[in-house]
């Protein structure tokens, strides 16, 4: 057996772990509410009665996490889809574990619609890395670490971040290899702000930390299967964007207290229209290869290209989308994907999300940039059809 013991501080609570913390979990006084939503029909002890007898991370996922996605969706989402399940089937069929790179939207909906996918369809859930700025209290430690979550540690010096690095790649690669699990990672740190989907290549270079030294084996051991999940309505996207312009303004934007746990709770609630996530196919052993011929910093750009065409091309572009890009362009180039309404409509959601920031912002410059997180994916996946990579 595998021993992890080098991982402990980083990695997902084990059955027992899980089960002890999910006890602890049930006496929190915010579980009666959750309860009955989730749980409409039931007592509001019926959450807290399942809490405190859940033996594995397995129940839990069966038991809580399943019908918790399934109610986000069903309460603020349209429609969901899905495509190229295939792969991840044909991977598991061959007995390979793989490397999730996905997009990222949402802090805690990307990955938990991933795993809704693979549980709806009896396919081994993956665990899931995250940021520890989320761990916030005790409470959310105790219910993401049992929820399979990897702690990506953030906020520490080069030197230390160095060495968890090291770690957190080891531990990817071990998962994979020995077949304990698959992982699901976004492309980048943090969420994008502006709805350009690009991976980080200091995210390929942590991966390749932990290798043998043999380019092409070390990224093909991976399986690295890209993700693109699409949003008609982009969650927390006036907050995006009010970040970003405040960044512009000042230099630097400072978050406030409890600020990632009020995005979380946004990015659940509020209404996302149409949902679909693409399962792009896995890298292939001849654009590892390919990007193995090229010098070292060049080799990560390759791998970045290949992920990138993939969620980007696998990005499903909604009418939201493309009536941001006639607006921002000032063109009617995508008129033919929209009825007048719906750009009016629209254009009255812009303004109701504007006014729910600070009116001191400015105005015009927060519109721009909340129509672009709308409209970059399209302009992406443009300039990928005349060959030109988004930046």
């Amino acid at each position: 057996m595998e021993d992890y013991s080098e991982f402990s501080n980083i990695c997902p609570y084990n059955d027992e772990e899980a089960s002890a913390a999910l006890a602890r979990v049930a006496g929190h006084p915010t579980v009666p509410a959750i309860s009955k939503r989730i749980f409409p029909d039931k007592p509001d002890t019926f959450l807290r009665d399942i809490l405190l007898n859940i033996h594995s991370v397995d129940e839990f996922q069966g038991l809580v996490m399943s019908r918790a996605i399934d109610w986000v969706i069903q309460t603020s989402a349209h429609n969901f889809s899905y495509d190229g399940l295939r792969h991840i089937t044909a991977l598991e069929e061959a007995g390979k574990k793989y490397l999730c790179m996905s997009n990222h939207r949402d802090i805690i909906l990307d990955p938990a619609i991933t795993q809704l996918i693979l549980f709806k369809n009896n396919l081994p859930e993956t665990e899931i890395a995250v940021g520890d700025n989320l761990l916030t209290n005790s409470f959310i430690e105790d219910l993401i670490r049992s929820n399979r979550m990897i702690k990506v540690i953030r906020g520490i010096s080069a030197k230390e971040l160095y060495l968890s690095s090291q770690l957190l790649s080891k531990y990817i690669r071990r998962c994979i290899t020995s077949g304990k699990n698959a992982i699901w990672l976004a492309q980048r740190q943090g969420r994008t702000k502006d709805g350009i989907d690009t991976t980080e290549q200091g995210l390929l270079k942590m991966l390749d930390m932990s290798g043998s030294g043999d380019f092409t084996a070390d990224f093909m051991e991976l399986n690295i299967l890209p993700l693109s999940i699409s949003y008609e309505y982009e969650p927390c996207g006036i907050l995006k964007a009010r970040e970003k312009l405040i960044t512009r303004t000042t230099g630097k934007y400072v978050k406030s207290s409890g600020e990632d746990l009020r995005s979380i709770v946004s990015g659940i609630v509020t209404p996302k229209g149409n949902i679909h996530l693409n399962i792009g196919s896995p890298l292939t052993e001849e654009e590892i290869h390919r990007a193995s011929l090229c010098d070292r910093n060049d080799r990560y750009q390759w791998i970045r290209h290949a992920v990138d065409f993939r969620i980007i091309f696998g990005y499903k572009p909604w009418k939201t989308n493309f009536m941001a890009y006639d607006i921002v362009e000032g063109t009617t180039k995508y008129s033919d994907r929209y009825q007048k309404e719906d750009l009016e409509a629209f254009r009255e959601y812009v303004e109701k999300e504007l006014a729910k920031v600070e009116p001191e912002l400015d105005r015009d410059a927060l519109r721009d940039i909340f129509l672009h997180i709308y409209s970059n994916p399209v302009v992406s996946r443009e300039k990928l059809m005349e060959g030109v990579h988004p930046e």
